[in-house]
């Protein structure tokens, strides 16, 4: 969605051609994630098999090109509101396939058909596009701001204990050097300690952190923020970490602040003792 660009980040909102560029994405990062070779007549070669991919937001509206008869495709959806994504093979023969009178002549699978498909992956988890699922009043709160950096410290403000996606990083701040942004000297991270909220990211010693406070992991390119309080050792909840030689829990909702502890800089967090 070029959110960095454009702020968007809802598949309605994009243009026709954008709508359309976005399958040939998805297209690409498969073949790069998974080091696919070129194939001979479809997108990719597969352990010496043709393979064609298309994607489509829509589930079973993929677009079959004729061209595609008598080859495997391989079928993908992906639905940012249901946060779930699928992906399966299909042999696509002729009577499997909806008429249709389209300029390029694509068909699509019947939906008779569909139980023919091979599920490799069936309605698995999607990482949550936080923008689009958070309420209507964070989310007006956080465009509000006129500067990418307030908005980043409003976001991890207003989304706590969750997950927050790199994109959603880059889409808030819309500024190319996004992830300095969230960064301690200056960024989020040295903005809200007054706050006593600390942003974790996808360091190992950041992990064990979350782990501790019973928070998600953040996986690669993720951050997970939350407002934590210091206790007395063996006071209140059983989950919590030792930072800068006190023990820190979660605080409440409403909690009066206190400046949270300084998190570990590098993935072996060796300045911060856990």
């Amino acid at each position: 969605m070029n959110g960095e660009n454009t702020g968007r980040y809802e598949w309605k909102k994009l243009f026709k051609t954008e709508k359309t560029h976005a399958g040939t994405v998805v297209e690409i990062n498969l073949q790069r994630e998974f080091t696919f070779a070129d194939g001979d007549l479809m997108d990719y070669k597969i352990a010496g098999i043709d393979v064609d991919c298309k994607y489509s937001q829509s589930f079973g509206g993929w677009m079959i090109p004729p061209e595609a008869l008598g080859h495997l495709c391989l079928l993908v959806w992906a639905d940012d509101n249901k946060s779930r994504w699928s992906a399966g093979l299909l042999r696509i023969e002729k009577q499997w396939l909806n008429g249709g009178n389209n300029r390029d002549l694509k068909l699509t699978v019947k939906a008779a058909h569909r139980d023919r498909i091979l599920w490799l992956h069936w309605e698995a988890e999607l990482p949550e596009n936080v923008l689009l699922h958070m309420s209507p009043v964070d989310r007006t709160a956080v465009f509000s701001h006129a500067s990418g950096q307030a908005r980043l410290n409003e976001l991890f403000r207003r989304v706590q204990r969750r997950p927050i996606s790199r994109n959603v990083v880059r889409t808030v701040a819309q500024q190319k050097d996004y992830m300095k942004r969230v960064r301690g000297n200056g960024g989020s991270r040295s903005a809200l300690q007054r706050e006593g909220i600390i942003i974790m990211g996808d360091y190992e010693s950041h992990r064990r952190i979350a782990r501790g406070l019973g928070l998600p992991s953040p996986r690669a390119g993720e951050f997970v923020s939350a407002q934590v309080k210091g206790v007395t050792p063996g006071e209140g909840s059983e989950k919590s970490v030792l930072l800068n030689g006190k023990t820190w829990t979660l605080a409440s909702p409403g909690e009066a602040p206190e400046p949270a502890p300084v998190l570990p800089s590098t993935s072996t967090g060796s300045r911060t003792p856990l």
